[in-house]
This record gives C-alpha cells, sequence and structure tokens, in this order.
C-alpha cells in the first residue's frame, strides 16, 4: 500500500471510496449496525451529506429518485435483514428500469455469520437473497477490501446494463482501523460495437423503408441528439411510453405517444427499437412478415426477447446510432417530409385522448401548463398516474420518472423527494392517489426536515380505484377491500409542518399549484374526486393491428 495508505475504520474506507466516485448525497437510516457508517459521514460531512428517512423504503426510493432523473449514481445505506428487505422494493423498482443505485447494507458481527444465533436482524444469506434484484453483490470482509469493492461496484454500475448494486459489511468491520489505500476509481470497459456488416444491413432496412418507426425506451436516454439525427435523416416517428419520453421533445412533431404509436405500427414496414424491451408493441399488437425490427440494446439478452429480430445490434445506444447515421448518410438518398401526415396523426389521436379521459388530462394540463419546461414529474400507480404515460408531455429525457413495468404502488413520493434532493432549484410536481400515498406517507416528515419543496398532489376518491372497477366489471360488483378511508390530508400535512391546500377541479388546482410555489418547504394537495375517472385503459391495452402475435 506504501505512500498512499491511510488509517481508516471499515466505514470510513467505505465513505473515502464514494467520495473518490463523485457520490454527494447518500439516503440512509440509522441503526446498530451502521453506527460507524454515519459517524464516518458525520466526519466527512463536508464533502457528502447524508438526508434520512422514517422507512428504509423511503431511502431505497430516494435514491432510485435521485439516480433516475440524473443519470448518476444512487446511494443508500440500510441496516440489514428487516431493513434490507424493507428496502427492496425499490430495488426492484430499479432493477426493472435499468437504474444504477448502490444499496450499502450492515451486517451482524462477521464472527455470528452463518451461524443462526438469533442476533439482531439477522437474515440467512442475505447476499444471496438479494442477488436476485442485484446486477452484483458483495460482502466486504475487512476495511483493506472496502475501496476496490466499491470501485468495482461503481464499475459495475456504470457500465453494461445499469442496475442495483449491493454491499455489505459486518459491524464490527465498520469499526475496525487498518491500514487504506483508498485507490482510484475503475476504468470503464468499452462498451461492445457491433459489425460493420450488421450496422450496414440496419442501414439497408432503414434506408429502403417506406414507413420507418423509432421506438425509445429508457435504454435510449442518453442517446438524444443520434436519435434525433436518424429520425430526421429517415423522417421516422419516435415513439415513447415512459422511460424514453424527452428523448424527442414532445412538440417535435416526430414525437409519437403511445397510442399515435399503435397507429403507426399497424402501417410501419421497419421498426427500430432503441433501449426498449418492445413487450407491449410485440404481445399486443404483433409482428407478421410485413414487419422489419431492428433491435439496439446494450443487454445481449433483450435483443431476441419475444421474438428474433431481422437485425439486433449489441452497444451503447449513443454509439450504435452515431455509427447507424454514418451509414445512413453515405447511402445519399432521403425521404419526403412526413410532417403535415404526423401532425394530423397527433391531432386526432389528441382529440380522442381529451374526449375519453377528458377529466384526466384536465388536471395534467393544469399540471403542464404550471410546471415550468425544466421541471420534474413524478407519476404513481393512479388513474391521472396512467393517462400521463401517454397524455403528459415532456422536452427532455429523465423529466417523466415512472415505476415502469414494476409498477410499485406508493413509490412516487419517496422517489419524488430524491429527484428534488438532487435538483435544488428545479420544481418538481408529483401525483398520487388516496392509496399510494399511504404507502410513504411517513416521508412528509423527511421533507419537512429537510425543507424539500415538493409539491404532492393527492387524488382522493377513497378507494383503490383500479381495483374497485376490476370487481364491478368483471366480478358481478362484488366489491370487497378496494374501499379506503383516509385522513384529511391536508390537517395531516399541516401535523407535519407542511404548506397544504384542498382543490376540487383543475382551476382550484392551478390556484394552489401556484401558492406551493411560493413555499420554502413541502406542499401537499389534496384534490376531492367524488366519481371514478374514465378508464385509462383503452390507450394503453390498445387491439392487435399486425396478423401475428409474439409470445
Amino acid at each position: 500500500m506504501g505512500n498512499q495508505s491511510q488509517e481508516l475504520t471499515g466505514a470510513q474506507a467505505i465513505v473515502e471510496a464514494l467520495i473518490a466516485n463523485g457520490v454527494d448525497t447518500v439516503f440512509a437510516l440509522p441503526g446498530g449496525q451502521l453506527d460507524h457508517l454515519f459517524d464516518a459521514i458525520y466526519k466527512r460531512r463536508d464533502q457528502i451529506r447524508v438526508i434520512h428517512s422514517r422507512h428504509e423504503q423511503g431511502v431505497a426510493y430516494m435514491a432510485y429518485g435521485y439516480a433516475r432523473s440524473t443519470g448518476r449514481v444512487g446511494v443508500c445505506a440500510v441496516v440489514p435483514g428487516p431493513g434490507l428487505l424493507n428496502a427492496s422494493a425499490a430495488l426492484c423498482t430499479a432493477w426493472g428500469n435499468y437504474t444504477p443505485v448502490l444499496c450499502i447494507s450492515g451486517q451482524i458481527p462477521s464472527h455470528a455469520m452463518g451461524k443462526g444465533y438469533g442476533e439482531l436482524h439477522e437474515i440467512n444469506d442475505q447476499i444471496g437473497m438479494i442477488s436476485h434484484i442485484a446486477k452484483s453483490t458483495v460482502h466486504i470482509p475487512s476495511p483493506e477490501a472496502a475501496p476496490s469493492a466499491i470501485h468495482q461496484a461503481f464499475a459495475d454500475l456504470n457500465s453494461g446494463v445499469p442496475r442495483p448494486v449491493v454491499v455489505e459489511m459486518s459491524m464490527d468491520v465498520m469499526g475496525q482501523s487498518a491500514p487504506v489505500d483508498v485507490g482510484v476509481p475503475v476504468a470503464l470497459p468499452e462498451p461492445p460495437l457491433p459489425s460493420q456488416a450488421d450496422l450496414a444491413a440496419a442501414a439497408s432496412l432503414l434506408q429502403e423503408a417506406k414507413r420507418p418507426m423509432i421506438v425509445v425506451g429508457s435504454g435510449a436516454i442518453d442517446a438524444r441528439e443520434p436519435i434525433d439525427a436518424v429520425a430526421q435523416r429517415l423522417q421516422a416517428p419516435v415513439m415513447a411510453c415512459r422511460g424514453g419520453k424527452g428523448i424527442i421533445p414532445a412538440d417535435s412533431y416526430l414525437s409519437a405517444n403511445f397510442p399515435a404509436g399503435h397507429a403507426l405500427w399497424g402501417e410501419a414496414d421497419v421498426v427500430l427499437a432503441v433501449g426498449t424491451r418492445l413487450h407491449w408493441p410485440l404481445v399486443m399488437w404483433g409482428k407478421d412478415d410485413g414487419l422489419k425490427i431492428i433491435r439496439v440494446d446494450i443487454d445481449p439478452e433483450q435483443i431476441s426477447r419475444i421474438c428474433d429480430p431481422e437485425v439486433g445490434l449489441v452497444g451503447d445506444a449513443s454509439q450504435v446510432l452515431s455509427a447507424l447515421q454514418q451509414h445512413l448518410e453515405a447511402a445519399g438518398e432521403t425521404p419526403g417530409d412526413r410532417r403535415s401526415e404526423l401532425e394530423a396523426l397527433r391531432a386526432d389521436i389528441d382529440q380522442k385522448v381529451r374526449q375519453d379521459v377528458a377529466p384526466q388530462m384536465a388536471f395534467l394540463d393544469v399540471i403542464r401548463d404550471e410546471l415550468p419546461d425544466d421541471g420534474y414529474f413524478v407519476d404513481e400507480v393512479t388513474q391521472v398516474g396512467f393517462v400521463s404515460w401517454y397524455g403528459f408531455p415532456v422536452q427532455q429525457p429523465r423529466q417523466h420518472v415512472s415505476a415502469g413495468y414494476m409498477g410499485t404502488l406508493g413509490f412516487g413520493f419517496a422517489t419524488a423527494l430524491g429527484v428534488v434532493a438532487a435538483h435544488p432549484g428545479k420544481r418538481v410536481i408529483q401525483i398520487s392517489g388516496d392509496g399510494g400515498i399511504m404507502f410513504n406517507i411517513q416521508e412528509l416528515a423527511t421533507a419537512v426536515q429537510y425543507a424539500l419543496p415538493l409539491i404532492s398532489i393527492v387524488f382522493n376518491d377513497h378507494r383503490y380505484t383500479n381495483v374497485q372497477r376490476q370487481q364491478k366489471e368483471w366480478f358481478d360488483g362484488n366489491v370487497i377491500c378496494s374501499d379506503l378511508h383516509n385522513p384529511d390530508f391536508v390537517a395531516l400535512a399541516h401535523s407535519f409542518g407542511a404548506a397544504a391546500y384542498h382543490a376540487t377541479d383543475p382551476e382550484s388546482l392551478r390556484t394552489a399549484i401556484r401558492r406551493a410555489f411560493e413555499e420554502k418547504g413541502p406542499t401537499m394537495i389534496e384534490v376531492a374526486v367524488d366519481q371514478f375517472f374514465p378508464a385509462p385503459w383503452p390507450f394503453l391495452m390498445m387491439p392487435q393491428n399486425r396478423e401475428a402475435l409474439c409470445d
């Protein structure tokens, strides 16, 4: 270790390695197995801040929101056993949404591991348990081993498929001192590149296409410029649902929401799918011999999932699309402008959406009007949230944060606090139903304590609306366990020390949002909803429009 060594505890070694990797914020909940870690953070509080929650799910979702909205690693720390299990819903959400979250877990004393003594928070094979929703896991056995473990964790988080990483260290090891060389971050491996032959084959298909279309997901989130260049070159509309929103600005005529994408899919002859599972189009809309698919993904397993594409390109989306653009430029000829066609389709879809889900759109329009263009919107598993997937426009990637296919009810409030912490000075609005908000309502205390100016809008109809709708439509009206007894959310928010307002319609919501923007800390707005919103599903669960389905 030479002259680079310094006497550090295991906990200090972890903190120094975090700082070396550029971490400025840790979301953490203290407890016995983390005492040394919190003391180590305290001693480096000039370099790294800690935000604590009232539940482990809270800190893990905050780390998810931080990472999802920035592209940087979100870091959380929890006690072992029940603490890590409490955090696992958020780690599962990060797993499903390809989001880089580092979870640092404490562990029982090293001499007791695997013995079954009944130590506080003991769980058998914790690392093995959590490995199913982590890209990598590691037990750190000594202070000396901590820096290399943390550096490798960041290499895993920042290369290839971004997914959560979990590290653990026993409480006694966190307190032990040893000569430690903190070292430097690991150089990231170069992402794979497709062969020139495969790039040429993809370019040839696209160049010959009469009705090309591009579909983007969160794997394309950092490839905005080359995607836009390819889309402009081909005059290909770009569809996004959740993770890919904002890659092409919503005000571009080439931007297509989900229901517009359904109409385009039925006529497309070549689809370029970038960083997306392509799940709903392939299993609900179908694929036949008249449709050729080119898939671009950093995850080789994703390329042939559901069905084999005509061309598969494994690699970083930005690099692959830049290379593809060069092949297209070499071809010379460009297609005619599709602006009028695509604007007409947009107008038709917009009219249908505004007619069929008018109540939800009225509220979303107000939120869009009042939220600045550089603000962030965090949805929830709720009726207005579902409509926002296709009815809430954003201009930049990462501005709409969702739970994706995991659909983790209750994720939104805590996640949005992580977004606020990551973007001081930016406006953040989060929506919830009265069911979901109660999953993490305790984090209002966190929001107030750290003066995080989140605006949370709660649509209160005293029921799990989607569940009750299905009970009425599918089970002969047998309503069970879907009616809710709720607090007065305004009074509850006031009891925490937060600002709060009532709203009853879109315009009173507008007034409340404007008042909330004048507050220094968090604000909760309760919107009373007296009856069911129209079902959002006709614009999501759309019918087959190709001859064959994939499975």
